[in-house]
């Protein structure tokens, strides 16, 4: 990027926790960006592996690198942390196991200042450690269409996806804790009760790398439960901004996911999250007389109601 000087900072936040298999390939990332005005801030989540002495000596190579270190106490924690000590005009977030394009941040920068946004995103890829690497990702214009709606399905993008300014973060005043397994989701969901001023860029710039280095997994039906509690959270706050939804609409988008992924948890043998999903359906009256044959074997308890689909799938 040309006369770099005349471009506002950038605070790029970083949780690091057991990270060491990535993590100076990940801080090369950022500090290899076609945008080069840009403050690293990592905090150290109580990492028990090469992270810290790797921190350390990331700190004389790149000037631009603030570290803190906390006690374990999750990402989101760490982030809030980081964000404290942001001074940039614009943040972005990446996790310490992730990477982007060389060109990420300018891109999203450029588009975001050209649309007078307040927020840019773009597309990504899963990639998968010994195995298949997920589909190259553009997500749909959001901005678009019905904003709220494609929300409420699920969370928009990863948290390395976008450029956001920081006075739209301020506002949210950092991660809520309340939903551990869907943080993220409920971030960008109480953004968009804020701003609604968002701009696609249509490429694949960030990856997500799966593997299993210590990384943070939830089960299927805490993941499923927490985004179900941030949708009906977020319907209830702001009912005016999905007031052209009609109830049936509504009621779609908000517990639907609940009932499918009830359904799919049950297919995959996923027992342990069916009977919880399917009990949550009962309790709360999401479900059909169709759902009865999956609903009330799941009232048993989990050894008796394990034997009996076993015993069902013999036959």
């Amino acid at each position: 990027m040309n006369d770099i000087i005349k471009y506002p900072l950038i605070s790029v936040i970083m949780p690091c926790f057991n990270a060491e298999a990535f993590l100076e390939s990940t801080i090369a990332n950022v500090f290899q960006q076609t945008y080069s005005n840009i403050e690293l801030i990592i905090v150290d989540d109580g990492s028990t592996d090469s992270s810290p002495v790797l921190l350390i000596a990331a700190q004389k190579v790149y000037p631009a690198l603030t570290l803190f270190v906390q006690e374990n106490s999750g990402p989101y924690i760490a982030r809030n942390l980081a964000l404290q000590h942001a001074k940039g005009e614009f943040v972005a977030f990446l996790d310490a196991d992730d990477y982007w394009t060389s060109d990420c941040l300018e891109k999203l920068y450029l588009a975001l200042i050209k649309a007078n946004a307040d927020l840019s995103y773009c597309g990504w890829q899963n990639v998968v450690e010994n195995g298949q690497d997920g589909q190259l990702y553009v997500p749909p214009a959001y901005e678009d269409g019905d904003l709220f709606a494609h929300f409420l399905k699920g969370c928009p993008w990863p948290i390395h996806a976008a450029l956001t300014r920081r006075s739209i973060v301020n506002k949210l005043e950092g991660f809520s804790t309340r939903c551990f397994s869907a943080m993220d989701y409920d971030f960008w969901i109480r953004l968009s009760a804020i701003t609604q001023n968002i701009v696609r860029v249509p490429e694949v710039l960030a990856f997500y790398r799966w593997h299993d280095h210590g990384q943070i997994s939830s089960v299927k039906w805490r993941q499923v439960l927490d985004a179900w509690c941030v949708r009906k959270d977020f319907a209830e706050q702001h009912a005016e901004l999905i007031k052209n939804l009609d109830l049936s609409k509504r009621n779609e988008l908000i517990n639907g996911p609940l009932h499918s992924q009830a359904i799919e948890a049950f297919w995959k043998r996923d027992l342990v999250s069916a009977q919880i999903l399917f009990r949550t359906l009962l309790t709360n009256g999401h479900w059909r007389l169709a759902d009865l044959k999956y609903l009330m074997p799941a009232l048993l308890p989990l050894s008796i109601y394990s034997e009996l689909v076993l015993f069902l799938e013999k036959k």
